[in-house]
């Protein structure tokens, strides 16, 4: 069973909505403490539409196992060309390239788009799983914050990482100004 990414639609967003929950419920890699509801993911899918950002689903036999989208990173205006990742694979699909292959499949998509820098923040959950992904994908490490999330009674690291896309950081041509 070969797996397929296409984009998102709105008809996908349950199983999504459904695999957060899990990782909102039973994991520190995110820090909601509370699973947002689907009505939540529709309006995200939107948002991410109409800032031409890509949201991505994986599909095995076609049931929807995983997705990736690319959100601002951050909501000041001088930050309009960076954007954060986010992959999620359902429980039970790990470890078997999805995770790569939504991450390719991400940077693909935002390859030749507005897109200079792509940020990465992985919460400390005790394995290096994320951030060995990530540097497979040329993401190399820009920081740690230390203790700056509190969950299931621990507090927790997070690791920054980054990658340039497209353009140098240095060019400014073809820049959403």
């Amino acid at each position: 069973m070969k797996p397929v990414i296409r984009p998102a639609v709105p008809a996908d967003l349950d199983a999504v909505a459904e695999i957060y929950t899990h990782y909102v419920r039973h994991t520190v890699i995110t820090f909601e403490e509370n699973p947002p509801p689907v009505a939540a993911w529709h309006q995200r899918l939107d948002d991410l539409a109409a800032r031409d950002l890509p949201f991505l689903v994986v599909e095995l036999s076609g049931e929807v196992v995983g997705y990736a989208y690319a959100a601002p990173w951050r909501p000041k205006p001088a930050y309009r060309n960076t954007v954060e990742n986010s992959i999620y694979l359902a429980p039970g699909r790990t470890g078997r390239g999805l995770g790569g292959a939504l991450l390719e499949a991400l940077l693909t998509a935002c390859a030749g788009t507005h897109v200079r820098q792509m940020i990465a923040v992985i919460a400390d959950a005790g394995t290096d799983t994320s951030a060995a992904l990530h540097r497979r994908y040329g993401f190399t490490d820009a920081g740690r914050l230390t203790a700056v999330g509190y969950k299931h009674d621990r507090w927790i690291d997070t690791l920054l990482m980054q990658r340039t896309l497209g353009h140098p950081a240095t060019d400014t041509a073809d820049l959403d100004r």
